[in-house]
């Protein structure tokens, strides 16, 4: 693998109140681990500022699941990547299969959103995935070429720097099914072709691209041995401190 340094980010979803993030927090803050990984946890919205505060100074960076593209306004529920800078997030994620598919976001609305993330300052990972019908179908590089292409539109190549994608096969989320390592493996290397296609070699290859699908401690190090593959985006797993540690030790 080129000079990529792993990147390892646990997604908690509508997961952990108050105490319950902190704890997680402390946990990760407390145990050891790989200096060589960058590890990223996304609260729920209300726990971003207290686990921000938790693991300052430690090697655990804080994201947010999800912003918005507007940076002020009469938008009801919605909140701004200055305000999530506020509350100590320097990630953000935009395009998870969750608000692709249950949320109803477009391609469209992820774009902006990707875009002023970045213009903030803040890093993004991007997600994309095919659904097991479009999997199916022989349509998983497709989809994938097609998510990223315009989640990536307006990117400038000088930003890319802040990006990094992750592949989570929409089948294989919380589902206890996974692709094998050479499936894997195979839509990481299209989905850098693709980068490649867009910007030039050199952002292709320093681009990390997370694989997230039922990601467990079990099977973690056989798919971040795969050449293409740069860590993981974990759901499930990020909840119990034991298996997320392993999950981090697996990729460094």
């Amino acid at each position: 693998m080129p000079d990529r340094k792993s990147l390892v980010g646990g997604n908690w979803k509508m997961n952990l109140h108050g105490d319950e993030a902190a704890a997680l927090a402390a946990a990760l803050v407390s145990a050891s681990g790989a200096d060589n990984v960058d590890v990223v946890v996304f609260p729920a919205f209300p726990y971003v500022a207290p686990v921000a505060r938790a693991v300052e100074g430690s090697r655990v960076q804080v994201g947010a699941q999800d912003g918005y593209h507007e940076p002020d306004g009469a938008f009801t529920g919605e909140v701004s990547m200055s305000m999530l800078q506020d509350v100590g997030a320097t990630w953000m994620l935009a395009g998870h299969s969750e608000r692709r598919h249950v949320i109803g976001e477009s391609d469209v609305l992820i774009n902006a959103k990707v875009r002023a993330a970045l213009a903030s300052g803040l890093q993004v990972i991007l997600c994309v995935g095919e659904t097991l019908q479009q999997r199916e179908a022989g349509q998983t590089d497709a989809i994938n070429a097609g998510q990223v292409q315009y989640g990536l539109a307006g990117v400038e190549a000088a930003r890319m720097s802040q990006v990094a994608i992750a592949y989570e096969p929409v089948w294989a989320i919380g589902t206890g099914r996974n692709a094998t390592p050479d499936d894997a493996q195979a839509a990481h290397a299209a989905i850098r072709a693709t980068l490649a296609a867009m910007f030039d070699a050199g952002v292709a290859s320093a681009t990390r691209i997370q694989y997230g699908g039922s990601v467990k401690p079990g099977n973690a190090g056989e798919l971040f041995g795969q050449s293409d593959i740069d860590g993981g985006l974990i759901g499930g797993a990020s909840l119990k401190a034991d298996d997320f540690l392993a999950i981090v030790n697996a990729a460094s």
